[in-house]
C-alpha cells in the first residue's frame, strides 16, 4: 500500500468534495481524502498504485495548486 501526501491550496469542504469525486473517476482504486484543517491543506491518496504526476496534472487542470510533501 502506497500513501502519497500533497500540499494544496484547496480551502472549502465543497471544493474538496468535488475534487475527490473527480479524482475517484480517474483513480477509483484509491482512497482519497483532504485535511483542510492542516496549514498545508493536505490531500492524502492511498492505494496500490498512486499516480502522483497524474494527480498533480488533474489538480492543475481544474485550477488548483498541488505538490508532493517531502
Amino acid at each position: 500500500m502506497m500513501v502519497e501526501v500533497f500540499k494544496t491550496n484547496v480551502e472549502a469542504h465543497d471544493e474538496s468534495a468535488r475534487i475527490i469525486e473527480e479524482l475517484l473517476q480517474r483513480y477509483p482504486q484509491n482512497r482519497i481524502n483532504f485535511d483542510l484543517s492542516d496549514c498545508d491543506r493536505i490531500l492524502r491518496v492511498e492505494g496500490e498504485n498512486v499516480h502522483a504526476g497524474g494527480i498533480i496534472e488533474l489538480m492543475a487542470a481544474i485550477g488548483y495548486e498541488c505538490e508532493i510533501l517531502p
